[in-house]
């Protein structure tokens, strides 16, 4: 069985669920020691907006489990990467500056490039 490299997903919406399930898998593939990376595409760099949250935020923290921006700073900590659409933040009005300290900025053709031959992409 081929050993994997690296994941990465693309978060194709605004869906928070979407988001926290994307770094939920991204975490996991973290924790067996492969690298992962997110790229939130177009719309979906909004929720990178500070304070970070979404609506099933109070569902989580209610049954004992992180919320999103705990979640994404648990899978900083893992060095999963964090990556906002460029094209996704001129879209939304999102700067730099207002978003998640964990993300960066980049493209869909850097992305690309970089992603090798046992490379794992997955779109959430």
């Amino acid at each position: 069985m081929p050993r994997l490299r690296r994941l990465t997903i693309i978060v194709a919406a605004a869906d928070g669920a979407r988001l926290y399930a994307a770094i939920e898998a991204a975490m996991a593939a973290a924790a067996l020691g492969h690298g992962a990376r997110l790229f939130l595409q177009g719309e979906a760099a909004a929720l990178l907006r500070l304070p970070i949250g979404f609506a099933g935020d109070a569902a989580r923290r209610g049954a004992g489990l992180p919320d999103l921006a705990q979640m994404i700073e648990e899978a900083a900590a893992m060095d999963v990467e964090l990556i906002a659409c460029q094209s996704g933040l001129a879209l939304t009005g999102l700067t730099a500056d207002a978003m998640a300290p964990q993300a960066r900025a980049g493209g869909l053709v850097g992305l690309f490039a970089d992603i090798g031959p046992d490379d794992r992409l997955l779109v959430y």
